[in-house]
C-alpha cells in the first residue's frame, strides 16, 4: 500500500454530500456502506480513498492512521 494514500485520507475533505467537508478518515461506516449499497463507490481517485479507508474501518485497523492525524 502506498502510505500517500493514507495521509490523503486523513487530510482530504469529503467534496460533496451528507458528509461535505468532512475529513475521509472522519465519514461513518454506515454512510460508506451506503456507497456500496447504492452502486459503489465514486470512479477516480476519490473512490479508491473512500474503499481504503471502508476496509480500514470495516477490519479494525484506525489505530494505522493515528500517527497520521494531525
Amino acid at each position: 500500500m502506498n502510505p500517500e494514500i493514507l495521509v490523503e485520507i486523513c487530510t482530504v475533505k469529503m467534496p460533496f454530500g451528507k458528509y461535505q467537508n468532512t475529513i475521509l478518515a472522519d465519514l461513518p461506516v454506515s454512510y460508506l456502506e451506503w456507497f456500496i449499497r447504492n452502486g459503489g463507490f465514486p470512479k477516480g481517485k476519490l473512490g479508491m480513498q473512500l474503499s481504503t479507508i471502508y476496509e480500514i474501518k470495516l477490519n479494525g485497523l484506525m489505530d494505522l492512521l493515528k500517527p497520521l492525524r494531525h
